[in-house]
């Protein structure tokens, strides 16, 4: 059974920081590319930022603000976030993708991140 679990949201201040995390089961952890999107709402889901292990990808948005990073060894993927602004207000999903023909692609639950005074 395939799942993903996050957690680290939670609520904090403009210019904070949190991390979250994605421990993921089920599968093959290091053959998939793993992401991080987000949903305000209102608004569609945007990518924030995604690892293949050999690269990285960042929405413009988040650019040198956060940072993706992943532990093969703990089927863990997280997600540093710093300099964190009311904007960045949204439901966060992890992802795991398969990126050849039919690959599957899997998604955590979210967890919310709240920034806000």
């Amino acid at each position: 059974q395939v799942q993903l679990v996050e957690s680290g949201g939670g609520l904090v201040q403009p210019g904070g920081s949190l991390r979250l995390s994605c421990v993921a089961s089920g599968f093959t952890f290091s053959s998939y590319a793993m992401s991080w999107y987000r949903q305000a709402p209102g608004k569609e889901r945007e990518l924030v930022a995604s690892s293949t292990g050999s690269s990285t990808n960042y929405g413009d948005s988040v650019k040198g603000r956060f940072t993706i990073s992943r532990v093969n060894a703990k089927n863990t993927v997280y997600l540093q976030m710093n300099s964190l602004k009311p904007e960045d207000t949204a439901v966060y999903y992890c992802n795991a993708e398969r990126r050849i023909p039919g690959g599957y692609v899997y998604w955590g639950q979210g967890t919310q991140v709240t920034v806000s005074s």
